[in-house]
């Protein structure tokens, strides 16, 4: 039995609805991805959404909006893909890394002593779909006395009047926190991910949930954000190519970070059934959890917590009591038997790029902690009732040949 990680969920609606697109004449943004923004909005509570090329274009596009500019500080955990502290590179910032708790998620208390009068923004992660807690989180950021040492340097920042809390939601579509408030509808921004392995994948694509408190007009930001994903033309290609509609106007410095109809499609499709995909993620998360958690060896990742679910996008094992290399061992065992498994993540800090930024592993020791003992298992909808309990055999019986 052969087992891959992460194959994307290509039916034959996706199928049908990817050659609608190239049937109907025009495959760059137009009606599809309008679409999908709107089923993203519906479906997340988000007030308007808008549909880019990328998670990481998504972000940077709204800390530029922000006046993130040299100097200004924006807090991202040390446990997460790069893309979080790139984007704030490349927006022009610095970015403030802080420990993670033992969910996998930013650690509420780093964040509150990290915070100073340069600080602009929080981007915390959902870690394999798992919600930060942003009660907490929305609450430090609107306390009396973080308000007050907030030092504006743009106008968009005098406007809102605090740090601005941008969610990392790249894993959590369909994850819900209290109340069943869902994800992207629950902070000022937040920032699906749409790529390939993603529950709902795009190919490659991202969708920016926008939630800012008056006197923002998130309708009217929608605007202003798709005009600035377009170069700041004044037109879209869509309206250019209509008669007699070929005059435009460049209002800016925009970014070209549009998502096409092509794309748009795959989602599309994929989001008519997406209650049905998560539901099949959390059969076999649940598969995982019901069997390995039996295990003395075993810590299962958080699912429900205190009125948090989980999105179910990355399966997140961890061995206790093992070294990073016992994990790698682990991991080459599992793979010579056609399984494959990953590691999310590499801590921010371990990589050469940051490390010569002079940033320290040894400073986020709970980060460390994570990483070192982790195993993502498979986790898709094609997997079935044989191939979960091959999984979950091969990872015991590997454990059993390193650890025994």
């Amino acid at each position: 039995m052969k087992i891959p990680f992460a194959p994307p969920y290509i039916t034959e609606d996706v199928i049908n609805e990817v050659t609608d697109s190239l049937r109907s004449g025009w495959i760059t943004t137009g009606p599809k991805v309008k679409a999908l923004e709107e089923k993203i909005k519906a479906y997340s509570g988000a007030k308007q959404v808008l549909c880019v090329n990328s998670w990481t274009s998504g972000a940077i596009l709204m800390m530029r909006w922000l006046g993130i500019k040299e100097g200004d500080e924006v807090i991202v955990p040390a446990y997460t893909y790069s893309a979080t502290a790139l984007a704030v590179y490349h927006a022009g910032g610095t970015p403030v890394m802080v420990d993670s708790g033992k969910d996998f998620n930013i650690s509420v208390e780093e964040i509150r002593k990290a915070i100073t009068p340069k600080t602009k923004a929080i981007l915390p992660v959902d870690i394999g779909g798992f919600p930060c807690d942003y009660d907490e989180i929305m609450k430090m950021v609107n306390a009396p006395e973080i308000k007050n040492s907030f030092n504006a340097t743009s106008p968009i920042q005098e406007k809102l009047g605090r740090i601005l809390v941008l969610n990392d939601a790249a894993h959590s579509l369909g994850a819900t926190y209290a109340n069943g408030v869902k994800t992207g509808s629950e902070t000022d921004v937040a920032v699906f991910s749409l790529h390939a392995v993603k529950n709902v994948t795009t190919a490659e694509g991202g969708a920016i949930c926008m939630n800012l408190p008056a006197p923002f007009d998130n309708e009217e930001l929608y605007k202003e954000l798709r005009q600035m994903s377009l170069n700041c033309q004044t037109k879209d290609a869509f309206s250019k190519s209509k008669a007699g509609g070929w005059r435009y106007d460049i209002t800016g410095l925009g970014m070209k970070i549009n998502m096409a109809d092509v794309n748009a499609a795959i989602g599309l499709a994929q989001m008519r059934i997406y209650p049905e995909i998560l539901k099949e993620r959390k059969r076999i998360f649940n598969s995982y959890n019901d069997s390995l958690s039996q295990e003395n060896w075993a810590i299962v990742p958080p699912a429900i917590v205190d009125g948090k679910e989980s999105s179910y996008h990355i399966y997140a094992l961890r061995i206790k009591d093992i070294t990073e290399d016992q994990r790698d061992a682990i991991i080459d065992e599992i793979s010579k038997n056609n399984v494959a498994v990953n590691v999310h993540f590499i801590p921010i800090p371990m990589l050469t790029f940051f490390k010569e930024k002079g940033f320290k592993i040894e400073d986020y020791p709970q980060a460390y902690d994570n990483y070192k003992c982790e195993i993502s298992l498979p986790i898709y909808p094609q997997l079935d009732e044989n191939e979960v309990n091959y999984v979950i055999t091969t990872v015991k019986d590997a454990y059993n040949t390193v650890m025994l």
